[in-house]
């Protein structure tokens, strides 16, 4: 099968847009130009499928380099397929997955099981994380093919926290492949739980993971990359303070991420959405998120993860008939049974492209700046060859949106099996019409073909 986009805006590198046609063939994009004509693709061997784009916004598709999918394991929150076809729907072409699965994502073994299940089930390109233990167990360095190292560095138990510096300094010297960090000091957090022990308000999570927690653990995991000069990307940056150190002590070789919760939520909606807020590291407040934006901007901070982390309602201290749905201005309380107690993360990836997009609607950033963030960058840090940009000879990796119609969230609209999300009732735009992945269609008039697959990434 062969694909002929036409006449839709497409955002090129280098910050161009064409209004034109594209022409996809086994799995790559082969031509680009102002005007195709049909009969000179129809003579191929293939089949050819025409989209009238109608002056649809054609992107490369998103490459979300952080969600947990929870399989194995967890599967009553998520699993690779429900996960990937919220992916197709949100306009998600590639995701690279968290080790913090049952059992952990720390050998060969553990990691071969993975793609084999994602081979089995996913409509999306998938990459898996390997985890650091304080064994530093052989495969971590040499297990294939894996995006790279995920260090807890906090907000974690068991074998996959290391908050020893001297564990850290061990797995930082040996090997070159990517640390990818989430950087909260453990030993603070585990201090302010006790200060806040009697506490059962939801909001109390941003205090004893406090700005603080985070920068001491971003200044550790930037001193040991510094030492060894090792690749360092740290993960879901959430306080001014962390951008403004890297703003001043940033090398080359180091990146890092901001999810859109911390760029468009702060500590408000705790009192607005109770534990559907909760998340690791915590939402943080308006000076934060303002901070955040213009170290995005000024390109201090490299590019945007969901960090898609699905819980159940009835884990989050949610009546199971309860129906979570906020504006943006909304105070509607919510039923919460135990906030002190539910577990912290969100689902994120069927609404991160629309919601950056209403942002470059409103005038916040550009398309171009949305798609440099979301697919080019994070193509580039994680060395994914071919893709994040629509260019002759890559991959057609792409996703056709409508910027022009602005539809709220509807929980009873999402794929993700956790059947929820913290942005319900959000008016946004810029939503998925088709999903493009290898060359074939995976999403479409509202629905994912469940029959197609995608591929392994693979890393440089």
């Amino acid at each position: 099968m062969s694909i002929l986009i036409r006449q839709s805006q497409i955002i090129l590198p280098d910050r161009q847009t064409l209004l034109g046609d594209v022409y996809i063939r086994d799995g790559k994009i082969a031509e680009i130009s102002p005007a195709i004509d049909p009969a000179t693709v129809s003579g191929d061997d293939q089949p050819l499928e025409i989209i009238e784009a109608n002056d649809l916004t054609l992107m490369a598709g998103v490459i979300d380099p952080q969600v947990h999918f929870r399989e194995p394991g967890l599967e009553h929150k998520e699993d690779l397929r429900s996960a990937s076809h919220a992916c197709a729907k949100g306009g998600v072409t590639s995701f690279l997955e968290m080790p913090n699965t049952r059992p952990l994502t720390i050998t060969q073994t553990a990691l071969d099981d993975k793609l084999s299940r994602a081979a089995s089930k996913s409509v999306v390109n998938y990459g898996f994380f390997i985890g650091a233990t304080g064994e530093v167990l052989p495969d971590l360095l040499s297990a294939n093919p894996t995006c790279g190292i995920k260090i807890f560095m906090g907000s974690m138990h068991g074998d996959l926290l290391i908050d020893q510096e001297d564990l850290l300094d061990r797995i930082f010297s040996q090997g070159d492949r990517l640390i990818a960090v989430h950087a909260e000091d453990q030993a603070r957090i585990a201090q302010r739980r006790i200060e806040f022990a009697d506490s059962q308000d939801p909001a109390k999570h941003s205090l004893i993971q406090d700005n603080q927690a985070a920068l001491n653990a971003t200044k550790l995991a930037v001193k040991l990359s510094n030492k060894y000069h090792r690749r360092l990307h740290i993960l879901h940056m959430s306080t001014g303070e962390e951008a403004e150190f890297l703003r001043q002590e940033k090398p080359e070789w180091v990146t890092a991420e901001v999810t859109p919760q911390h760029l468009l939520m702060n500590i408000s909606a705790y009192e607005k959405i109770g534990s559907l807020a909760q998340m690791n590291p915590p939402l943080r407040s308006p000076r934060d998120q303002e901070i955040l934006w213009q170290a995005l901007l000024d390109g201090v901070i490299d590019f945007i993860a969901t960090d898609h982390a699905p819980h159940t309602l009835a884990e989050k201290g949610l009546a199971n008939d309860t129906q979570v749905v906020i504006s943006e201005k909304s105070s509607k309380e919510t039923v919460l049974l135990e906030p002190a107690n539910v577990p912290s993360g969100m689902p994120g990836v069927e609404t991160s492209l629309p919601l950056m997009l209403t942002e470059a609607m409103k005038g916040r950033c550009t398309v171009h700046q949305v798609s440099q963030w979301m697919s080019a960058n994070v193509a580039k840090g994680y060395k994914i060859a071919n893709k994040g940009e629509i260019r002759v000879g890559w991959d057609a990796d792409l996703v056709l949106v409508d910027l022009h119609n602005y539809q709220p969230v509807r929980n009873e609209d999402l794929l993700t099996k956790c059947g929820w999300s913290s942005f319900a009732g959000w008016e946004l735009t810029g939503w998925a019409v088709t999903t493009i992945v290898g060359g074939q269609v995976v999403y479409a008039n509202g629905k994912v073909n469940p029959d197609r697959r995608g591929q392994a990434l693979q890393f440089g």
